[in-house]
């Protein structure tokens, strides 16, 4: 607590008690909340940080876990898909974005199980990624396989760096 000291016509000072404010100026400052920097700056943070949470995931759907893999002749998307099949996932490529969408479904009976904590995470999803420029989309090819959808996207030819012998 601070004191704030006051005189009232006679010598001696009346001091009043008033409470500590120790972040009062602050106060006075607008909320990031207010000025909508916060979710343009940190919306994409806070989406990374609590991708891998099980609440977070609960509460957005299901978003599957995707690898990206670059080689000297193709790129390797890897999806990982539990619990579902290859009927439940649809793969296209159309103006150079790939895109891979489908649904997992809920195991539970809604109305005979009761439920006391889930983790896991059910729902529609959908996935679109660029092709690279190099990349050749008339020769993609997907497999599926115990859970793991893998999409080879392999490189064109004519973007392959090729030797030019030098005539003498």
């Amino acid at each position: 607590m601070g004191e704030k000291t006051e005189k009232r016509g006679s010598d001696q000072p009346q001091r009043a008690v008033t409470g500590w404010r120790p972040f009062g100026e602050l106060e006075a400052w607008p909320s990031p909340w207010e000025r909508g920097l916060f979710p343009r700056r940190f919306g994409a943070l806070f989406d990374e940080l609590l991708r891998d949470w099980p609440a977070a995931r609960g509460a957005r759907g299901f978003m599957p876990a995707v690898d990206l893999v670059e080689s000297d002749g193709e790129y390797k998307i890897t999806v990982e898909l539990p619990g579902m099949g290859k009927d439940d996932v649809h793969v296209e490529a159309h103006q150079g974005v790939l895109t891979v969408r489908g649904e997992k479904k809920s195991e539970r009976d809604e109305t005979k199980d009761q439920c006391h904590y889930v983790e896991r995470s059910y729902g529609s999803f959908s996935r679109s990624f660029t092709l690279p420029a190099d990349a050749d989309a008339d020769r993609l090819s997907a497999s599926f396989k115990d859970g793991v959808l893998t999409i080879a996207v392999p490189r064109s030819e004519a973007a392959k760096p090729r030797q030019i012998a030098i005539k003498s």
